[in-house]
């Protein structure tokens, strides 16, 4: 695997967009997450999302109960702010995983496989006591880097 994703853009010119940062003394990421340990990011205009919940335009809590739909609509809010921005998800470097129960870990990682594709941008996950509504199970901010 090429330590950088390469991709071409409309004059047919290699882009680099990141290069992921590794070392065999470092742990694989566990139980199959869909991170990176480090991600070294190209010059360009960083984009720093805020923290996204799974509730619609309105406010209502979307999937209640549920943290795969929960995970998908927090990543599709994700989405939504970085291509309004002009980039796409492979542009996110960094994402920070604030979670209610640490138990939900592979159900979150199978739905971001969904959404990122190696290399895989930087991540932490944490687990913490309470979100802004108590029905809500994820919440996730990250940082793009848009060349």
């Amino acid at each position: 695997m090429l330590p950088y994703s390469l991709q071409w853009n409309r004059s047919k010119e290699v882009v680099v967009s990141r290069r992921v940062i590794s070392n065999p003394s470092l742990p694989a990421p566990m139980r199959g997450g869909a991170f990176s340990s480090g991600v070294e990011a190209p010059a360009g205009r960083t984009i720093y999302v805020s923290g996204q919940v799974s509730m619609d335009a309105a406010g209502n809590v979307v999937g209640e109960g549920d943290v795969k739909l929960q995970t998908q609509t927090v990543l599709e809010h994700v989405k939504t702010v970085v291509e309004e921005a002009g980039g796409g998800m492979d542009d996110i470097v960094k994402v920070t995983v604030f979670i209610r129960d640490m138990r939900l870990y592979d159900e979150i990682h199978e739905v971001r496989r969904r959404y990122f594709e190696e290399p895989y941008p930087a991540s932490s996950m944490v687990e913490v006591s309470a979100l802004i509504d108590p029905r809500l199970l994820i919440e996730i901010e990250a940082v793009a880097v848009i060349e």
